[in-house]
């Protein structure tokens, strides 16, 4: 069976991706983490983003309908990476030994007295 389709990505990311190679021209030396926060500071500043906008919608309504060929096709409606198989058991909280202590603790001020 094939994967589970890939979410999109936002009209920033695609904008950046975009973008990235100019601000790295703009910006000689920068590092791979300045050129992100440099990107959001051009993108909060943009004032038409409905270029980068309809973009992000046209793959997400492409997304929308892989996801449901890909549920009609027998694919799981749960996120990739959040399956667990028939026989596994939902994992069940354990006490802390700090936790288990003080419970012992408790126990023993009663007896004390």
């Amino acid at each position: 069976m094939a994967e589970r389709p890939k979410r999109p990505l936002s009209a920033y990311m695609l904008w950046l991706n975009s973008a990235r190679e100019q601000i790295k021209k703009d910006h000689p030396g920068i590092k791979v983490t300045e050129i992100a926060k440099k990107g959001g500071e051009i993108w909060r500043g943009m004032k038409d983003k409905s270029e980068w906008e309809n973009k992000a919608a046209k793959i997400k309504d492409e997304y929308t309908k892989a996801v449901q060929e890909f549920e009609k096709n027998g694919g799981s409606k749960e996120p990739a990476g959040k399956k667990r198989s028939k026989g596994a058991k939902k994992p069940v909280a354990k006490k802390s030994k700090k936790k288990e202590s003080e419970d012992d603790d408790e126990s023993g001020e009663e007896e004390s007295d």
